[in-house]
């Protein structure tokens, strides 16, 4: 039945083409990229709260859309309109895939702004030519971190950090017990920021068609005005929004423009997804907790780690992983992690789930802007590993401790007493910090998982365990700096993880990929829960909870000023 429907539907649309083929398609399609463009987004809630959640462009919706554009050979290109796009190294990169493609295809890509900042002029170099609205500017940029340093603050309100962390490269506690970066922090800081310093440098002069040293020299530069621009070649022309159709076409014959949105009634339909086998995508984002999956309340003006991020719980994850596992439909699966970690024993328990994936159909993981600590130990069982050059990896550490809150209460004149029994009773409690004897047990029970982790890390890419140890004890690396080491195999985006996937499930190219919801069944909600304000704060305190074991990086912050 299932293959008479695809006859039919295949009828039609062969039929809509010839009559679309009658019609005028526009010489340029123009799309505008603004604000924040993940890779992927959490399924959207049920109605009616799905009125109050607007639909997120994903980078992988733009490819479909920049797809039916290379497939119509009466199209002769797009104009990327680009306003503040805020994306990280990795969503930046595979957005510049994208427009490899399309010029791949033998569409031209022209990209128009009114000033550039970093993020802009590094997607714009994969383009085909760079324009500049007449008094706009090629703004300073380079790359920058910030790290901000709580102890003396939550001293002032009586509260201290006291954390075990497996080496000092594993920094995340540091934020709440150090005044300033340690020696290791600044190390590792720095040879990230020198690698995606490169990564710019390469991407500005294949754009530009120079040598490294003179992008070096281009960028220092800046920042530039319209005309000084144009006299460095930091663009190719400067130009009124208005100007588009006669440089595009000429002024006797202008060309044609229209907006993606009007276009597509015009376009040609791409092939039908064939019926029967599929990939699955089964998306890993957030902080890894126990529980449910979750996405925040509202969205918070800027990222705060643990407090306004979305929330991947291990009853969520771990249940789709069963229930992909058991689908006979599904012959290949691709994980698509963009996780800093959490939870040790959620990691855990979802790197069980995904194995029992990979030992009956391909899995093939897929790294976001970050897939850390317990974001890379959910990645061990897959196949192969594909991240982008910019993606934030590794953090292969575990930490755990607790927040001593005594003074706090001190300080608001709180009176409590304690009534215990057991000598460890208050082990994990805010009232006192470790003793030695409680810090080494603590220290015993993080070095077994850490053995743990770098067991699975030896297993499943093919390593000793003195070679793990030497990239792991928490440090932090580039995707093309963890492919150097050995912790991925192939530098890419989604769309080479997919291809990747249908490859070793011997699909066609035009098989069906389905994004994984979550079960309707008891054991995960109908779908990531909007949790309410009280219930999404527990479940951030919850992360620190006293004594948890963490796979938690620290949160590698990147800004092009």
């Amino acid at each position: 039945m299932g293959s008479l429907i695809f006859v039919i539907r295949s009828i039609f649309r062969t039929l809509s083409n010839l009559m679309r083929r009658l019609g005028r398609a526009p010489d340029y399609v123009v799309f505008t990229i603004e604000g924040p463009i993940p890779e992927t987004a959490p399924p959207r809630p049920s109605f009616p709260r799905r009125m109050f959640s607007p639909k997120t462009r994903t980078l992988r919706d733009l490819g479909v859309q920049f797809r039916r554009v290379s497939r119509d050979p009466r199209v002769k290109g797009i104009v990327l309109r680009l306003y503040g796009v805020n994306a990280l190294p990795a969503q930046l990169q595979s957005l510049r895939d994208l427009i490899g493609k399309l010029r791949a295809a033998g569409k031209r890509v022209v990209v128009w702004s009114h000033n550039y900042d970093m993020a802009n002029y590094y997607v714009a170099n994969a383009a085909d030519e760079i324009l500049l609205q007449h008094g706009g500017s090629v703004a300073a940029f380079g790359h920058e971190s910030r790290y901000y340093f709580l102890a003396d603050a939550l001293e002032r309100v009586g509260i201290k950090g006291d954390f075990v962390q497996i080496t000092p490269y594993k920094t995340a506690p540091d934020m709440l017990m150090r005044t300033s970066m340690s020696e290791q922090a600044r190390e590792m800081a720095i040879w990230l920021l020198d690698d995606l310093y490169r990564q710019t440098l390469e991407g500005v002069a294949n754009g530009r068609s120079i040598s490294v040293d003179e992008a070096k020299v281009l960028i220092d530069g800046c920042p530039y005005s319209s005309e000084k621009a144009h006299e460095m070649s930091a663009v190719d022309e400067v130009l009124g929004e208005e100007a588009l159709p006669a440089y595009l076409g000429t002024q006797s014959k202008p060309a044609r423009l229209a907006p993606y949105k009007s276009a597509k009634t015009r376009l040609l339909l791409t092939p039908l997804a064939r019926p029967g086998k599929c990939v699955a995508v089964l998306r890993i984002a957030g902080d890894i907790i126990d529980g449910r999956s979750s996405t925040p309340p509202f969205k918070a003006p800027f990222r705060v780690p643990l407090l306004f991020s979305e929330k991947a719980g291990d009853l969520t994850v771990v249940h789709q992983a069963r229930g992909l596992a058991r689908n006979k439909r599904v012959s290949a699966v691709v994980v698509h992690v963009d996780s800093g970690g959490g939870s040790a024993t959620s990691s855990e328990a979802m790197a069980a789930a995904l194995k029992t994936i990979a030992e009956k159909k391909p899995l093939i993981i897929s790294m976001g802007t970050m897939a850390a600590s317990g974001g890379y130990y959910v990645a061990t069982p897959g196949a192969k590993i594909i991240a982008q050059p910019g993606t934030v990896t590794g953090s292969i550490g575990v930490l755990s401790g607790k927040l001593v809150t005594a003074g706090l209460f001190e300080k608001i004149l709180f009176h409590r007493e304690i009534v215990s029994c057991g000598k460890h009773a208050g082990y994990y409690s805010g009232a006192q910090s470790f003793t030695e004897d409680e810090r080494q047990s603590l220290w015993d029970s993080i070095s077994q998982i850490y053995e743990q982790f770098l067991n699975r890390v030896s297993d499943s890419r093919d390593m000793t365990r003195d070679e793990v140890d030497a990239v792991a004890g928490g440090r932090v690396w580039t995707g093309s700096q963890a492919k150097e080491r050995g912790l991925v195999d192939e530098l890419g985006g989604l769309d080479l993880a997919i291809q990747r996937a249908r490859e070793a499930a011997g699909l066609n190219r035009h098989c069906r990929i389905l994004q994984v919801k979550p079960s309707k069944k008891l054991l995960a909600p109908s779908t990531p829960t909007t949790a309410g304000i009280f219930e999404y704060a527990m479940q951030s305190i919850r992360m620190f909870s006293p004594g948890r074991a963490l796979f938690l990086t620290t949160l590698m912050p990147w800004e092009g000023e």
